[in-house]
């Protein structure tokens, strides 16, 4: 599934896709990912959904330019008026990491509305952020020039551990090509050195006030966003539905795909169209 429309906003370039037929469904990728995460799980569910994937500036093949602030309060203004391009009144919303952060603040800040929100081991509650982010955040100039061959390296340990059964080479190649090169390289880790927990302290206290069908998916090995956050988020939203995906890590969608296919099956074709689970 190519990403062959554009959408220009504020001098950026939003690469995205539309497939399918039937209600629509929007994946949003988060950090250091793409929309080549979700692409299968599109690619499956275009039978009887229309579904859309996108890239955020600064990631995948959308835009990177480096005086383009790629944080959170940016990309949850720019899902929204996304959504206002694709006259989407109320999509079903997937969202992952980055990602769940980017699709909140786009509900409870700008105004879009869902049909449903499944939040699958999202950046969402305090403290998030690890000591590497710190470290970026103070020397990312540094970091952006080091020789490629060590900014290899390092990425890919990097990613290496947010999955928690491992990483087949072609899995692994498809996750680190968006970082290489002369754009790639600088582009990943100013997305990291723009990262602030102050995006999502913003928004938690209004989690509370979420009226829509949320559906809280988490890896009960993540190790990058550990599971307690999954109960804490459930507990926060009104009627959340929780389901946890026992022996997957942060990468979900690589280290539990048929569990997190069906999860998602069942949420879109039952869960995410009805009433959430105790408001019945």
């Amino acid at each position: 599934m190519e990403l062959t429309e554009e959408f220009a906003w504020n001098g950026r370039t939003v690469r995205w896709g539309r497939r399918g037929t039937g209600p629509s469904v929007v994946f949003c990728h988060g950090t250091p990912w793409s929309s080549g995460l979700w692409e299968p799980y599109a690619e499956a569910l275009a039978a009887e959904f229309t579904v859309y994937l996108w890239d955020m500036p600064g990631y995948g093949v959308s835009s990177k330019v480096a005086d383009h602030s790629v944080a959170l309060d940016v990309q949850g203004r720019l899902f929204a008026d996304l959504l206002g391009h694709w006259e989407l009144d109320r999509p079903h919303v997937v969202a992952h990491d980055y990602g769940g952060a980017v699709a909140l603040r786009a509900h409870l800040l700008h105004g879009a509305s869902y049909r449903s929100l499944a939040l699958v081991d999202v950046v969402a509650l305090a403290p998030w952020g690890s000591d590497y982010f710190r470290l970026v955040r103070e020397h990312a100039d540094a970091f952006a020039a080091v020789p490629p061959a060590v900014h290899d390296g390092a990425l890919r340990a990097y990613i290496e551990g947010a999955s928690h059964v491992g990483l087949a080479g072609s899995d692994m190649e498809k996750l680190v090509a968006p970082w290489r090169g002369a754009e790639g390289q600088p582009a990943f880790y100013r997305q990291i050195a723009q990262a602030d927990q102050a995006y999502t302290d913003e928004i938690e206290p209004l989690y509370p006030s979420i009226d829509l069908p949320v559906l809280v998916a988490w890896g009960t090995e993540d190790t990058w966003i550990p599971v307690d956050r999954a109960h804490r988020l459930a507990g926060l939203i009104p009627g959340a539905r929780l389901e946890l995906i026992d022996g997957a890590g942060h990468l979900i969608q690589l280290d539990a795909p048929v569990a997190l296919a069906a999860t998602l099956h069942r949420w879109l074709s039952e869960g995410g169209v009805g009433v959430p689970p105790g408001l019945e």
